[in-house]
């Protein structure tokens, strides 16, 4: 009887070796795909990885670095940032979204840093989610770019829809699925996996028309020529008294 009540545990334990090994076999021809991956946020520095990772939420990377050469030409560290005018910073930094909040958040954080560690960004994920600006996505990407050392996988956009159209979740929270990656993947590719995902969606797994012809797990993935719909926001309703209202308002 102790063996029989036992079997559905053993199998559970089966599964979730197998779905494991699927994953990280996948995962490693997406690594032969994209072995020059990294973070493409341009930065000379600890600090200014952390300030171009503040700046970058709901902005592209690509919006980011435009900014950020004559930010850091003017404030290359955390003292001379700490020391700065609003108005200054968010002339600089005004052509990305909310940049009014995320001027009063890199100087924060910069006032923080030297009055608490010396001008130098701490290596330990709570007190990097303590400084103005910063969750847990940002602490972890500087952990795992300047320090190798992540508390977990970053989930941004790209990730959670790679993860859902590659079957390794289901979850939708991003919290839930950096849990699910994590789970499915050594701590030793962590900081990696992101990079590699990030990549990957965005030269070949595009959020419209996905390159699936292209892609080098076409005959693993389950979402392979069906991905669009896959690991996306479901389009807005329109509403009826929206029928009238001119394009683009």
């Amino acid at each position: 009887m102790a063996l029989k009540a036992k079997a559905p545990r053993a199998r559970v334990v089966k599964t979730r070796v197998k779905e494991a090994e699927g994953a990280r076999a996948m995962y490693a021809r997406l690594v032969e795909r994209h072995p020059d991956a990294h973070c493409e946020l341009d930065h000379a520095s600890v600090f200014q990885l952390l300030v171009a990772t503040v700046l970058s939420a709901q902005t592209t990377d690509v919006a980011v670095n435009r900014v950020t050469p004559a930010l850091f030409a003017r404030y290359p560290d955390a003292a001379a940032l700490a020391k700065a005018e609003l108005p200054e910073v968010e002339k600089l930094i005004g052509t990305i979204g909310m940049f009014r909040q995320k001027a009063r958040n890199i100087v924060g954080l910069a006032k923080k840093l030297v009055e608490k560690y010396g001008g130098e960004v701490p290596r330990r994920l709570e007190e990097l989610v303590e400084l103005p600006g910063v969750g847990r996505k940002t602490a972890n990407v500087v952990l795992g770019v300047a320090f190798g050392t992540p508390e977990g996988v970053v989930v941004d956009t790209h990730v959670q829809r790679l993860a859902q159209r590659l079957g390794w979740t289901r979850e939708e929270r991003p919290e839930k699925i950096e849990v699910a990656l994590g789970a499915l993947f050594p701590r030793e590719d962590w900081a990696m996996l992101s990079h590699v995902l990030i990549f990957h969606g965005r030269r070949i797994c595009f959020a419209r028309k996905p390159d699936c012809h292209a892609c080098p797990v076409t005959d693993a993935c389950p979402s392979a020529f069906r991905a669009e719909n896959v690991g996306r926001k479901p389009k807005r309703k329109r509403a009826a008294n929206d029928a009238s209202s001119p394009p683009g308002s």
